[in-house]
């Protein structure tokens, strides 16, 4: 019992020390105790002095100032950014040394009961002593385990106060200046960890959610003004098409005389034959209709058995990078970047896979960007055997789309407009190491591609990465391994998400009460409703439109 204590404080301990958002407390209510403890600077929960010899391995654990006479000032109604931090550093600092505390307290009764239940002092006392001694120290243990309780308790509300906190950011991003004020003076309200201020703080939050219901629309067109990876290289040989779809329109990618790719729309300007049934030759994609011939820029150079008009079908910027071809489907000028989807240096490709999905690509973002889902969901491959932790967080900075995952050594990060990246730390296949990436010597890096093909299909394009076993890459027919593992993970997740878009076509609503760990979910949502709603500046990017 007391071990089990100990671990529970000390979660409590890295708990705290992770929050890097503003958050606030009241101060706490002044603990039941009676005399400092010598060689330490924190307060136990014990009715006489220990005398604890401060070269124990142990005291730079608890040698902690009290942070509570520095407790920041607040000047005025709104919260101002250097108070927001000066709050949020006193808050890390006092959760902190009240879990320390918790700790110590437990730690220095159980050498009470070691120390009463020593068989040389059992010799000096009676057997009712000994019981008498044991029940004081029951009731100071339970009294310690109380101190627990409520520091847990504390953290959750910590927790609850910085989603809060987050969702008035993401606020301010999305709404002008001027119409934060209210919500700038609920956040700079005195500190407080009651069960009335976190009741207050819930019936605030649950005033403001993200509404994703109802069948789905048709696709803004600000969303198609992006760079769109639609094809791995590999797949465009010199006489091969690879005909898809983006935003409900049918377009096909074909290589010209000179190499370069071309995508054009997959319909012939004649009787609007599809053009993925002809074929490729000499960098010129041919009707098998009536063999009129077309080029990568979308010009008809060849029309049999008649007089050669200028007749031209549509087409789209196209562009071949990091091993992928990227079109741009909007109306505005392309950019003149595009991002960056290279596996981080130290890796090799091992599988390049596309697979069609009867699911709104927002739909499948949303899974992809959540991992709290994995115990639950994939018992069968990937996660089979994880335990389900007490708690789970995704830390990110205030203003990014990436971060990573507590208690998971994973990294992720949603690149706009559909891409969904993730380093996974393991030891070995099916397992998890370490409590980040960094402490893995192993990973997997993975690159998720979710081209809105139509309102109710995604094309996914799906690269994976190692970092060890390059050996893997030579072993015949090691791809079609990959891609049956792929559809396996796939497939437990498609019947959860076809589920959820049946019942959102109904009118229900998907995003109706998001916790801590759908930050990133989040953020994409909010990112990709500023996009359609033709915002100057998009949230958590430096982009601006």
């Amino acid at each position: 019992m007391l071990s089990l204590s100990a671990s529970n404080a000390m979660s409590i301990v890295a708990t705290a020390a992770a929050l890097s958002l503003p958050i606030s407390f009241c101060r706490s209510s002044k603990l039941s105790t009676k005399k400092g403890l010598r060689g330490f600077q924190v307060f136990a929960v014990l009715g006489e002095e220990s005398g604890v010899d401060k070269k124990n391995a142990w005291s730079s654990l608890f040698d902690v100032e009290d942070p509570r006479p520095k407790n920041p000032k607040l000047e005025g109604k709104v919260l101002k950014a250097a108070q927001a931090l000066e709050v949020a550093r006193f808050d890390i600092q006092y959760c902190d040394w009240r879990a320390r505390q918790d700790v110590l307290t437990i730690m220095l009764l159980h050498d009470k009961v070691v120390e009463v239940l020593n068989p040389l002092a059992r010799e000096f006392k009676s057997i009712g002593t000994i019981k008498k001694e044991l029940a004081e120290l029951q009731e100071e243990l339970g009294q310690a385990h109380k101190e627990v309780h409520i520091s847990e308790a504390r953290v959750a509300t910590a927790l609850d106060k910085l989603a809060y906190m987050e969702e008035l950011v993401n606020d301010k991003l999305l709404r002008p200046q001027d119409s934060n004020t209210a919500d700038a003076e609920q956040a700079s309200s005195s500190p407080s960890t009651s069960t009335q201020s976190l009741d207050a703080v819930k019936r605030r939050r649950s005033r403001k959610g993200l509404n994703v219901s109802g069948p789905v629309q048709k696709y803004h067109p600000r969303l198609k003004n992006f760079w769109y990876p639609v094809a791995f290289s590999t797949n465009i040989k010199e006489d091969i098409m690879v005909p898809f779809d983006c935003f409900e329109e049918p377009w096909v990618l074909f290589r010209g005389k000179d190499g370069k790719p071309g995508c054009v729309q997959n319909t012939c300007a004649h009787r609007a034959c599809p053009l993925e049934l002809g074929t490729v030759k000499d960098g010129r994609i041919t009707c098998p209709y009536h063999g009129w011939e077309y080029a990568t820029d979308g010009k008809c150079e060849k029309m049999p058995s008649t007089k050669l008009r200028d007749v031209k079908i549509k087409s789209l910027p196209c562009f071949e990078q990091d091993g992928m071809l990227w079109i741009w489907p909007g109306d505005d000028p392309p950019s003149a970047t595009i991002p960056s989807l290279q596996p981080p240096a130290g890796f090799q490709v091992h599988a390049e896979l596309v697979i069609e999905l009867p699911v709104e690509h927002g739909l499948l973002l949303d899974n992809l960007l959540d991992l709290a889902h994995a115990p639950f969901t994939h018992t069968s491959t990937f996660a089979k055997g994880w335990s389900v932790p007490s708690f789970v967080k995704f830390l990110t900075p205030a203003s990014g789309l990436q971060g990573y995952w507590d208690p998971y050594p994973i990294d992720m990060e949603f690149r706009p407009p559909c891409m969904v990246l993730s380093t996974i730390g393991i030891s070995k296949p099916g397992k998890l190491e370490g409590q980040s990436t960094q402490q893995c010597k192993t990973h997997l890096h993975q690159l998720h591609v979710c081209l809105p093909s139509s309102r109710n299909k995604t094309r996914l394009l799906y690269r994976m990465s190692l970092d060890f076993a390059s050996v893997l890459k030579h072993i015949p027919f090691v791809h079609v391994l990959w891609r049956h593992f792929a559809e396996q993970v796939l497939n437990e997740d498609l019947r959860l998400v076809l589920g959820q878009q049946e019942r959102m076509n109904c009118g229900e609503n998907v995003w109706s009460c998001p916790v801590t760990y759908d930050k990133l979910g989040v953020r994409y949502r909010l990112w990709r409703e500023a996009v359609e709603q033709g915002n100057k500046r998009l949230p958590f990017t430096t982009k601006s439109i």
